[in-house]
């Protein structure tokens, strides 16, 4: 596995090694002691999946108290996967990283807690896995509104019309969230 840094720290694109041929191909996307050696000691408690059709666009989703760090990937079609430094006192808070990730790419990304956390499906049936460091909490899961000028962040919706879960539609600006501490 290769990391690759991201230009906000923590934040890190993960290449796994592939092995294919004509019948397919195989890849670790997990491996405790592969991960330690990288430097990721990570302990994870809960694995998710989502499926999403075209212009499902889900988050920024964050939990406070309770944040979850989350190693996430699509196993079939894309998805533009992006993440927002919430952590308090970060030279890069506010900021946001943003890369596709897709059933032909196989790139995984690494999102520690203290950030937030969304996607845009790219294609009809994108599906979506994740493993976290600490376990659904709604009662302490929050929203950052996705289209917030003051983030910026360039989503690629050409053609598409996002879809959005209530409490999605319903996202806070980066000036009325809580930092991370």
């Amino acid at each position: 596995m290769e990391l690759i840094p991201t230009k906000i720290e923590g934040l890190l694109i993960i290449e796994p090694r592939v092995f294919g041929d004509d019948r397919g191909f195989f890849l670790e996307s997990w491996n405790r002691e592969i991960f330690i050696q990288l430097g990721l000691d990570l302990n994870f408690v809960q694995d998710n999946h989502s499926r999403s059709g075209r212009g499902v666009l889900r988050g920024l989703h964050y939990q406070q108290p309770n944040p979850q760090g989350k190693l996430v990937r699509v196993v079939s079609g894309r998805a533009w996967d992006v993440a927002v430094d919430l952590r308090a006192g970060s030279s890069t808070y506010g900021q946001w990283v943003g890369l596709e990730l897709s059933a032909r790419n196989k790139r995984m990304f690494w999102v520690p807690p203290g950030f937030a956390h969304g996607f845009v499906s790219l294609e009809d049936v994108t599906d979506f896995l994740y493993k976290c460091t600490a376990p659904y909490d709604p009662a302490n899961e929050h929203t950052l509104a996705w289209d917030d000028p003051s983030i910026g962040i360039d989503w690629p919706l050409e053609g598409m019309d996002p879809q959005l879960s209530t409490k999605d539609k319903l996202g806070k600006r980066l000036g009325d969230v809580e930092a991370f501490t």
